[in-house]
């Protein structure tokens, strides 16, 4: 079942427009206050999109990876991670809400 996989993709990409919004924030906190709050949020910031691009990078280009996850992958393993995906996507619409209240 592609679809899950297709949604997989839409989700990361999602996750990744959030957490630039955060980073944008996080930054300029950082950059304002030099507080280590604030450095802090934006290491982790950075950390999660490296780990969104590399995973959108496995499900989009990654020769081997690609093709796996699109046909061979066990639709319930494909489940799974859609349902971690989304609920990361969850979390950071509501950090992103609180960041920028």
């Amino acid at each position: 079942m592609a679809i899950w996989i297709d949604a997989l993709r839409i989700t990361i990409g999602v996750n990744l427009l959030l957490i630039v919004a955060l980073l944008s924030v996080w930054g300029r906190n950082y950059i304002q206050f030099r507080s280590k709050h604030a450095l802090g949020l934006f290491v982790f910031g950075v950390m999660l999109f490296a780990e969104n691009a590399l995973a959108l990078y496995f499900f989009l280009f990654d020769p081997v990876l690609h093709l796996w996850f699109s046909q061979q992958m066990p639709v319930i393993a494909q489940r799974a991670i859609m349902l971690i995906r989304i609920f990361e996507t969850i979390a950071l619409v509501f950090l992103t809400w609180i960041t920028w209240d």
